[in-house]
């Protein structure tokens, strides 16, 4: 028992790893691709000083310390049982590299507006037409949505997925002696249905509703989550969720918050809190706030700037806690994870 456990461990750290080089490696061709002005900031200023590589390395492997110890306790299932194939891998690559030009060419021009229209006005909420990221498309193209995961896993060097499944301990109490046949959860900007696929890869009998406003991204994750059909999917807002009142006994929101005006942050979290049933968990997974991380403020204040993230800034310093006690919901739990966290809040 203690071989097999033994190789578990090196094979994970070994994928890791192997994750981290792959998409480290395409950060640094896309800075080659983009130009050699497209990705300074001449005007960027940060108060804080750059944390040292030895300090990124240490949390990232903190990080990957407690995934694996999460799967080695039978938490969830290991990462390799979630891969997509690598022929997949290498087309999502292509396509990345291929739309780099555009992404740098907006960067250098600060340029986040090409989605605006008088047509997608009419459809969505202003907040919602921006190029976020300077990501080609924003949220309403095929190609942004199919390209989406490989971005960020290449902005967090190859641990995005590994932060997302820290979302599942919660999800895993909170499941823990009950019958998933009988439960409901509904993720909010699901976007291209990730972090709901490896819930139903761990929990497949549970009853899932995927919800985003974006009709692009609603298909791909319909195509990412075929192998379920017990699955949901509603194009809508979170604004106004589309579900009855106490109907669902886990919510989750991964990376959703960051993106939101404050505002209709506070708008979410009252209709997060008006489905949910009493004695259910609301599951937030984003991006560290002012004083998570010591030593990492850098970071924090270099997105923003040089990224187009509009409502950001404003995430750092928003209160949480106090939020969602005014919904009506309670934080049971807080857990770093690398450059996020998780945060569990419980209705009464």
């Amino acid at each position: 028992m203690a071989s097999t456990t033994t190789l578990g461990r090196l094979a994970y750290s070994a994928q890791a790893y192997a994750r981290v080089a792959w998409y480290a490696g395409h950060h640094i061709l896309a800075r080659r691709l983009g130009g050699p002005t497209a990705f300074e900031h001449r005007d960027v200023k940060l108060e804080n000083k750059w944390p040292k590589r030895e300090q990124i390395l240490r949390a990232m492997q903190e990080l990957f310390e407690t995934d694996w110890a999460n799967v080695e306790a039978g938490i969830y299932a290991p990462p390799d049982a979630l891969e997509r194939g690598p022929f997949d891998v290498l087309a999502r690559s292509a396509a990345f590299l291929r739309d780099v030009p555009s992404v740098a060419r907006r960067r250098r021009d600060r340029g986040h507006d090409e989605v605006l229209s008088e047509e997608a006005r009419s459809k969505f909420p202003r907040y919602y037409l921006q190029n976020f990221h300077y990501q080609s498309g924003g949220w309403l193209s095929e190609e942004s949505a199919r390209i989406y995961d490989f971005q960020v896993e290449t902005l967090f060097s190859g641990t995005a997925d590994a932060m997302r499944r820290q979302a599942l301990v919660p999800i895993a109490a909170h499941l823990k002696g009950k019958d998933q046949r009988r439960l409901n959860l509904l993720d909010v900007a699901c976007g291209t249905g990730r972090f709901l696929s490896v819930v139903k890869t761990n929990w497949p009998k549970l009853k899932a509703t995927a919800l985003d406003l974006s009709p692009n991204y609603i298909d791909a994750a319909r195509e990412t989550l075929r192998p379920w059909r017990d699955v949901a999917f509603l194009e809508a807002n979170a604004e106004a969720i589309p579900l009855p009142e106490a109907s669902q006994d886990i919510v989750t929101a991964v990376f959703l918050f960051h993106e939101l005006p404050p505002k209709v942050r506070a708008d979410v979290v009252r209709e997060i809190a008006r489905v949910l049933k009493p004695g259910g968990i609301f599951v937030l997974l984003d991006s560290i706030q002012e004083g998570d991380l010591p030593g990492f403020e850098a970071l924090t204040e270099l997105f923003p700037q040089a990224f187009h993230e509009p409502y950001y800034e404003s995430y750092l310093s928003w209160d949480v806690d106090a939020e969602c006690a005014s919904a009506g919901l309670s934080c049971v739990s807080s857990a770093p994870a690398y450059l996020s966290k998780v945060l569990t809040f419980a209705k009464a």
